[in-house]
This record gives structure tokens, sequence and C-alpha cells, in this order.
């Protein structure tokens, strides 16, 4: 199909759900992707956050194509090895309970908030914050605290408390004795790139304990190593009652997962709680192929070095550019904070061939493969500068 077929196709038979970019690609490899026309693009966003380890990572396609030809699939009353391996390795690398299966972050979600409800007896209430997203669920987009992703679907589902990041008094005055849990994000990246602060999340910590409350961490973009630890909880100290994961855990293809402590795990009986394809065998295999990857090859470690380098980069570029209001974050998630819109620079950067993004109208965000390359850093940054210089003699910025 030639891509102006393509896209009517699109336009005739495809919910318009999403703001689409003007570009097919067809392969890719590492940090790149390549288009129709065989053009090559620098991917410092792969999919949210799904691309870790980039695309098609060969670990990762090792273990699918080895299962794709063996079991597809096999349903959850049925055992199959790779779900139980894969389980065995989360609660290795995370803390001591319970894992269960679904196919996204909002499913994870979901999950959560049905265990926290069961685990309350009565209190459901859940505490989350200010600019967080959870998901597009109904129960998910609840407790997301942007009312632009809620607006046209009201009313939303009781039962959820949006409070200011960061602020534990806001958290402590929004408590009930129906309150059940805290919700959140440690670093908010649908949000604008806001990173919790340590204190913050030690007094949460603390607060949930003398309450009874769960503390449920939404690791849907900070885990697997993104933060250059492979969860971002373990920076602050803490350890969740309740974690949850997807987008990087399957290597590109779609899982989710909800990690319980011990003591709650078996709270979700048979038949409360149930996903069809969650955890299948290939997706297993292929999940199980990126931790492989991460520590055959030091992921972890070159993502904290890529990290700091992209960090020290960024913050050259703000002393050049009084535009650029601030650099955070935390490993190889990054938010160019600007004075000015993003969407002119992301468009821009795509025309020179390097495809990044921006959330909350000014925030420019950089999350590349943890396997990233200095090599591929110097490009990124170098068109980022020349399209930032562009754009300020036009604009006067």
């Amino acid at each position: 199909m030639k891509v102006e077929e393509i896209f009517q196709v699109y336009k005739e038979n495809i919910m318009p759900t999403y703001s689409k970019v003007p570009l097919v690609f067809v392969k890719g490899k590492g940090s790149r992707l390549w288009d129709i026309n065989g053009r090559a693009y620098l991917d410092f966003f792969p999919g949210w956050g799904v691309g870790n380890l980039g695309h098609c990572h060969p670990k990762v396609m090792q273990g699918v194509r080895d299962q794709i030809s063996k079991l597809i699939f096999v349903p959850n009353n049925y055992y199959h090895p790779f779900q139980a391996k894969l389980a065995k390795e989360l609660i290795y690398l995370s803390f001591p309970g319970k894992v269960f299966f679904a196919n996204s972050g909002a499913e994870a979600n979901e999950g959560a908030i049905k265990l926290a409800r069961k685990f309350g007896k009565g209190r459901y209430e859940i505490i989350t914050f200010e600019n967080a997203f959870h998901g597009r669920t109904l129960a998910a987009l609840a407790a997301t605290g942007q009312k632009k992703y809620q607006a046209g679907f009201e009313p939303m589902p009781e039962g959820f408390k949006q409070v200011k990041f960061n602020d534990i008094n806001a958290v402590k005055q929004a408590l009930t004795e129906k309150t059940v849990a805290v919700m959140l994000e440690l670093i908010q990246g649908e949000g604008g790139v806001n990173v919790a602060d340590k204190d913050f999340v030690l007094a949460l910590r603390k607060l949930c304990d003398e309450k009874n409350l769960l503390l449920i961490i939404d690791e849907v973009q900070t885990g697997i190593g993104r933060t250059a630890k492979m969860f971002g909880y373990q920076h602050y100290g803490i350890t969740p009652d309740i974690m949850t994961l997807a987008k990087a855990l399957g290597g590109g293809l779609p899982i989710g997962a909800m990690i319980a402590r011990r003591d709650l795990s078996d709270l979700l009986a048979p038949g409360m709680h149930a996903s069809t394809f969650g955890g299948g065998p290939v997706i297993c295999r292929a999940a199980l192929g990126v931790f492989k990857a991460m520590q055959k090859e030091k992921i972890l470690k070159n993502c904290q070095n890529m990290g700091e380098y992209l960090l020290e980069k960024l913050k050259l570029l703000k002393n050049s550019f009084a535009v650029i209001k601030e650099i955070r974050g935390m490993g190889l998630m990054l938010g160019v904070e600007l004075a000015v819109e993003g969407k002119p620079i992301v468009e821009k950067c795509m025309l020179q061939g390097l495809l990044i993004n921006c959330t909350h109208d000014k925030v420019l965000r950089l999350m590349p493969a943890l396997n990233v390359t200095k090599k591929e850093i110097d490009k990124a940054i170098g068109i980022l500068e020349g399209v930032i210089a562009s754009e300020a003699k036009q604009s006067c910025f």
C-alpha cells in the first residue's frame, strides 16, 4: 500500500482516537526506526516507554520465535512453565508477594484498585494526585488527576480523591474513615515528568503504615530500569504494598502485571478477577528475554551512565537558551520544560529525523532506549539544539 492509501484506509476504517503523526514505520532496530520510504529516524521516545531495550532486541525476538512455533496460547486455568518463571523473576527482583498478569498498565491498575477495595472491607476511597495518569479504563481514569482525560465520560466512578503532588499535608487532610489506599507514580510521566520528593514518599509510607492504608505504586512507565534501578521505588528506601507494571516489561509485546505483598495476595480468590490473555506463553518468553538482556548487557549501568550524560548535555542547552526553564527527571526519563509551546519543536525535530514527545504543552520528553549510546545522544542533542536555535531566531523567545 502507498502512504496516501494507508492514510485513507485509517480515515475510513479506524476510530480517530489518536492524534496521528504522518509517518508510516515498517522496520525498527535498537534506537532506529525506518519509514515506508526507507528513511531512518532516531527514536528517543520509543512507545511511551515500551522500548526500554529499543526495537526488536535479539534476546526478546529469540524467545518469541522459539515459543510461537510451539504454543501460542493456553488459558489461565492451566499451567505453563514460562508464566511461573516470569512470576518468580519479578518477585526475586522486587519484594515478597505474588503476581497477577494482565495485558496493559490500565488493567494492572484496575486490578490494584479491586484488590485495595477487597482489602478495605467497606473502605474504598483511594487518594491519588493532581496531574497523575493511571489509564483510560473507567476506574483508572477516575484515579487520573487530569480533567482533560475525564471530560465527556462523566460521571466518574466514585471513590477517588485527587490532592496536590508532593504535599503530605494535603494527603492527611483528604483522609476519611473510608480511605483504603494511596496511589501514585514516582515520576508523573503524562503529568509533565514531575519527580516525587524522597521526604514526601517516606512520609507517605509512614502514614500508610500508621493508618493501615495500602501504598500503591504505579510503575507502568518508571519500571523495568527506566530510572537506572529496576523499579523506581528502589530509589526511595521504601517498599510498596502493591506495584503495577506494563510497557517495557514485554519488550514490545502487550503485558501488564500487578505485584502485591504476600499477605494481600490471596484476597482475590478464583472467579474474583481474571484476564483471558494475561501472562500467555509468548509474552512471558518475551519478558524473560527482557530480563536476560538487562542482566547480560548491564543495562541498568548503561542507563545510569547515559542518563547522567544526557542530563549534562541538556543542562548545557539550558545555559544556552533562555526558553528552557527546567530540566528534571531520573535515569533516562527526562523532561525539558519550556517557556513556550513544545509542539513546533517536536515537529521540527521529526523533520530532522529525531522522534521525541511533548506533554503538558510545554514539557519535552526524552525517554530513549536504556541501551542508547553516547553517539546517539550526541546526534539527538545536535538536532534538538539546532531546532531550538532556529526557533529562537524566528520567534525571538
